[in-house]
Order: C-alpha cells, then structure tokens, then sequence
C-alpha cells in the first residue's frame, strides 16, 4: 500500500474503529468489567497543587523554570497556585466521591517532603499534608495509588546534575524509603516514575520540558540510564525492608502510544519497531524482557551512528552485567499511559535533523491521517484500536505481565463547556478496546482517567483541559463543576458497563440524585 492510498483505508479503520460506540452499541452493552477492576483518575503534583513555597516547600525545575522563563509556557503561566488543591484537597476527595471512584492515582512532591531534595531534612508540613489528603481517600474506601516522581525534581539536585549524576538512584531510594515509612502502612500501590520518555528525551535530550536540559543525542540515553537504575533501587528498597509488613506492591509507568507500519513492508516494520523501542522499550526492555538489556535495534542504530559522527564509543551507555540483573524484573506491573497512535515509515514525512538526537537516530516518519478525530492537543488524535494494538503487544512482547492503565484521556479548549461530547467518545472507545484487549487475554487490573479536574498542562498551560470536572481558574476559590463525562464515567464506574445510549438528563445530576 502506497501513501498515496492510505487516507481510504484509515477512513475504514476510523469507522471500525468509531462503530463500536454506534451500530454495534447491543453487542458491546453485554460486555461487563469485572467487579474487582480497579477504576479511578489520575493527577500530578504539580499539575494540580498549587501552594508552590508553602510551609517549607523547596524549589522545583517547574518552578525555576516557570519563574525564570516564563516564555517558554504558552500563556505565561505556572502552577504556583494551579487547582489550589493544597488547599482544596477535601473537595477533590469529594468529588472523587461522587463520581464512585475505587481509586485515586496521584503523586508526591518531592521538594514537598524534601525541601533540599536529600533526606537528610524532611518537611513535616508536606508529610502531613499528603497525610491529611491520603486519610481523607480511606475515610471513604478510595484506595491511593502515589507515584513518587512526576516530573518535578528539587532545583537543589538538577544544580547536581540530576538524572545525569551517577549519585541519583541513591538519591532517589533515599527520598523512596521516606515516602515508604511515612505513608506505607496506609499505600499499597507505589508507582516510581511517571513517563521515563518525557523525563529523558523531552526533558534533557529536547527542550519540550524541565528542565529544558538540551543535551541532545547524549542527555537522553545517560538519563534513561540512571532511572532505570534508580527505579530498581527503590523498587528493591521497597521489596526487602517494607513489603513483608505493608503487603503492596511497586511498578513504574511508561508512556505506550501505538506506532505500526504504514504499509505491510519489511522496512516500514522495520521502522516502526525502531519507533516503538525508542519511544518506551528503551526503558521498559531492561526491566520487563527476558536479557534485560537496551532494544537490540535501537542500540545497533545508535553505536552505528556515533561512530559514523566521531565518537569513539556509543551515545548510548551500556548496562553491565550486574546492572542488567539488577535492573530485570524489578516491578509488580507495567503501568501503561496511552492516549493516541501513528503510521510509521521508513521513507515518508521524515524530519529534518540536523544535530544527533533520539529522533535522528532512528530517522522515520510519522503519519497520521487527518480524518482522525482532533482534541485541543496537537498530537492528540482518536487513533482507532490503539489501545488494543499497544496491550496486546506488550503482551506478546512481555511474559506474564500484569498491568495497569495508569492514564488515558482526552483534551478540550478552555472555552468549549461542559458539554464535552469529544471525551464521551474518546472514552467509550478507549474502553471497549480495552475489554477487547482483557477478552484477547491480557491481564489488566486497573484504568486510570486523566484527570480528575483541569490543570496546569506544562508547557501549554492553561490552554488545554483534561478533566471531567472543569476548574475555574479565574475564582480565588477554584471552583470545580462536573462535565458531561462526569456523568458518563459515573454510570460506567455504577454498572460496569459501556451503555453507548445512555445520556445524563441534566448537568444538575448530582442534586436528583442526592449529593
């Protein structure tokens, strides 16, 4: 199949894809969740906290960054404030009540609990207040899961280098083991980092996020390195000194977006295998294949390439022996962040490199086609099947793994109301690949809504929403109001079923109802 001939059949994949919440909407209302399947939403300290010095609080890339540079976000904004939830935490509790939530996947801050980053001195305040918020979930059966890291390193460990210094997994199981002995005997689902991709190649190999490193090439793959590292050293913190008595579990979560071959050639599946091991197995080989070691491909690609530009080794760093034992098998479960997906080939819609970078060295193209439903974000398309096509993957890749959808969500402009039609759909879809993916066989324990409420989005600030409930950035008191897929994420979580027909009588909901 040609490019050229592409766009009639993703018209065909987009109808498949899109009649599941139509014509075939009998057949798929029979299809149940299992009643100890794990149904909550997801958010992100910094996304949504707010109080950015407040009692001890230290400095973060975000904030340095932000303050620094405000240009860099799209509106000139922060998350100084962000949904207030520092002071709002009872009424996100609240709402995580009325929408019948079993869990609530949310992450600590690091320079919250460790204003320094080491710990050496930790901040009472922001053990309490995590305290406080994690009480407060249990009060009403709302199981937490925390991710220890999403995103925002204390300022006083990137001046060291951050992810880059060797030091850093020790750094990081230090501040594990605090979080671990403050709030263990409570939390039984740690997950210790959030998207290695965006830390590694966003943040220090590009400048699409914190902290802008730049390290083009090289910053990428020495990053992956030392979390990989770190990530085992507090996953086996976690296994040795507190499992015995806490009884929970430890994993990690990966961005996995669906890349397959544009065409059925061997060099556009060649192409997207080399899409899909930079984009997450680069990461999440070392710790779910069976060698434990970097993508076979991938790290051909790259020795091949440095030594073709001068170096006298490869950008990529190796993992020893030791390091790769160390590193394999060292998580409970893979958790899976997806939203989207793409056509990959080795020839067409390549870009421009012109300095050696992750993109560089695997040299495709990316394709996708325009009759693909568009949210307010760029990159963000209703990819048909994706979800399906990413955990059956994974699947087949990766023996015996359990997993977790630790995000999926859909973004709306500012102004498009509490009608948000798009999400319904985005979600409806999502979830009927995903019973399609638990019928095919695979293992999945939970799904993870992003997010709970509208937040500060990075780089584009305000300027994209994801949540069910609208947050009212411009009221001191950031009232947040239920959306339309509040409701319909509601009644999936009550009955366990995808009813496509069913449709809130009004936005007053939760008043007929009793709340």
């Amino acid at each position: 199949m040609s490019l050229a001939q592409s766009p009639s059949k993703m018209r065909f994949l987009l109808y498949i894809g899109l009649i599941i919440a139509g014509c075939n909407a009998q057949q798929k209302q029979e299809r149940r969740f299992p009643d100890d399947f794990i149904f909550g939403t997801a958010t992100a300290s910094y996304q949504i906290e707010g109080g950015w010095n407040a009692d001890g609080k230290g400095e973060n890339i975000w904030d340095r960054m932000t303050h620094t540079q405000p240009h860099v976000i799209k509106d000139y904004s922060n998350g100084d404030i962000a949904a207030d939830s520092y002071n709002n935490y009872k009424r996100d509790v609240e709402m995580m009540r009325e929408l019948g939530l079993d869990a609530y996947r949310f992450s600590l801050s690091w320079s919250r609990i460790l204003p320094n980053g080491l710990s050496y001195k930790i901040n009472e305040a922001g053990v309490t207040f995590y305290n406080n918020y994690i009480n407060e979930m249990l009060k009403y059966n709302i199981t937490p899961i925390v991710t220890l890291y999403h995103w925002d390193l204390p300022q006083k460990l990137q001046d060291l280098g951050g992810f880059i210094n060797p030091l850093f997994p020790e750094w990081f199981e230090d501040y594990a083991r605090v979080a671990y002995e403050n709030f263990g005997d409570r939390v039984k689902h740690w997950i210790t980092f959030n998207e290695p991709r965006e830390i590694c190649y966003e943040g220090y190999g590009w400048t699409t996020k914190a902290p802008l490193l730049n390290a083009t090439g090289i910053g990428t793959y020495y990053c992956a390195k030392y979390l990989l590292l770190a990530h085992a050293s507090a996953y086996k913190a976690y296994v040795n000194d507190f499992k015995a008595t806490q009884n929970g579990e430890c994993g990690i979560t990966i961005s996995v977006n669906w890349f397959g071959p544009l065409t059925d050639s061997a060099d556009d599946e060649y192409a997207a295998e080399l899409k899909r091991q930079a984009e997450w197995g680069l990461y999440a080989n070392p710790i779910f294949s069976e060698d434990g070691s970097f993508p076979k491909e991938l790290s051909e690609v790259v020795a091949k390439k440095s030594l073709e530009q001068g170096y006298k080794k490869s950008r990529m760093p190796e993992l020893s022996d030791e390091e790769k034992k160390y590193i394999r098998g060292s998580s409970d479960f893979f958790g899976v962040n997806h939203y989207t997906g793409a056509y990959v080939s080795a020839e067409d819609n390549k870009g421009n490199y012109i300095t050696p970078s992750l993109l560089a060295d695997i040299d495709v193209g990316s394709y996708v086609p325009p009759e693909w439903l568009s949210s307010a974000s760029t990159w963000l398309k209703l990819s048909p099947n994706s979800l399906y096509n990413s955990l059956t993957h994974l699947h087949n890749k990766y023996r015996n793994v359990k997993f977790y959808i630790t995000e999926n969500g859909w973004s709306t402009t500012p102004d498009s109301g509490l009608i948000d039609d798009d999400r319904v759909l985005y979600y409806r879809t999502a979830l009927n690949t995903l019973l399609d993916a638990m019928e095919a066989g695979v293992d999945v324990k939970g799904y993870m809504a992003w997010s709970l409420m509208d937040n500060f989005e990075w780089m584009e600030g305000y300027k994209e929403r994801f949540g069910l409930y609208h947050v009212n950035f411009e009221d001191p008191a950031r009232t947040r109001t239920p959306r339309k897929s509040a409701f319909i994420y509601k009644q999936i979580l009550k009955t366990r079923v995808i009813d496509p027909n069913y449709e809130p009588a009004t936005l007053t909901m939760w008043i007929d109802e009793g709340h």
